[in-house]
């Protein structure tokens, strides 16, 4: 998962993530770092990246698959397991409002929950779930 590393409500949000991925399925990388390039190398539709977080699925395999803005908020809630498969559930509304409401908290982000001075630097016990040597 690729996210704002100098955003207050993103960082919030991987500290959310890495208590509650107990079988450490996902690993994160600032969308300011070098394996984001390597992914919008690879990728050169993605929107800007101050506007959302990426999900890569199967990075660097033929069946790489990137995953944005509410689609990719989504599918990592339902990675969680347990009761957050029931993000799934949210599937059913569509994708332009589900956006909508996405483009609406990411606007005012910056805003609301702050701009960090630098990127999250991770623990010692969560090193190995962060690319590119920090969040």
């Amino acid at each position: 998962m690729l996210f704002d590393g100098e955003c207050g409500f993103c960082d919030a949000w991987v500290r959310w993530l890495v208590a509650r991925d107990r079988r450490g399925r996902y690993r994160f990388g600032a969308l300011q770092g070098e394996s984001a390039a390597a992914v919008r190398a690879r990728h050169q539709d993605l929107p800007p990246a101050d506007e959302t977080m990426v999900l890569v699925e199967n990075p660097e395999t033929p069946s790489e698959r990137v995953r944005t803005r509410s689609d990719g908020a989504l599918a990592i809630l339902a990675g969680l397991g347990g009761p957050w498969r029931l993000a799934k559930l949210a599937w059913a509304v569509p994708r332009p409002l589900r956006d909508t409401a996405y483009r609406f908290v990411a606007r005012r982000r910056m805003r609301w929950f702050g701009r960090l001075e630098s990127c999250r630097v991770p623990t010692a016990a969560e090193r190995g779930r962060f690319l590119d040597g920090g969040g």
